[in-house]
């Protein structure tokens, strides 16, 4: 198998690219210090995608996982995070053992 001179060059160009992008948001964010409402936003992202991970599997899934997740979802408002995480796990190993 041999590589053709064009896609390495291309492959490592990205890379590359890749490479600096990321290095020049560490560089820029180290210097940026969010208040107000940037704050609020940046504070915002987290929840926001791990909503937007989990909440497709919730519904794409068998009826265990979604009632799990429902569970689980008040749990996160009512217990820190370990709490949150072992009510989340019993819960869905006690489910799919019932339900299937």
């Amino acid at each position: 198998m041999s590589i053709d001179p064009t896609t390495l060059l291309v492959i490592l160009g990205m890379a590359t690219i890749n490479y600096l992008l990321r290095l020049s948001g560490f560089l820029i964010a180290g210097r940026f210090v969010p208040t107000g409402r940037a704050k609020a936003a940046f504070d915002a992202i987290p929840p926001a995608v791990l909503t937007a991970v989990i909440a497709p599997m919730l519904i794409a899934t068998g009826p265990a996982e979604t009632i799990a997740g429902l569970i689980t979802a008040v749990a996160a408002f009512r217990l820190p995070l370990l709490g949150t995480i072992v009510v989340g796990v019993v819960t869905i190993v006690a489910l799919r053992a019932m339900i299937g």
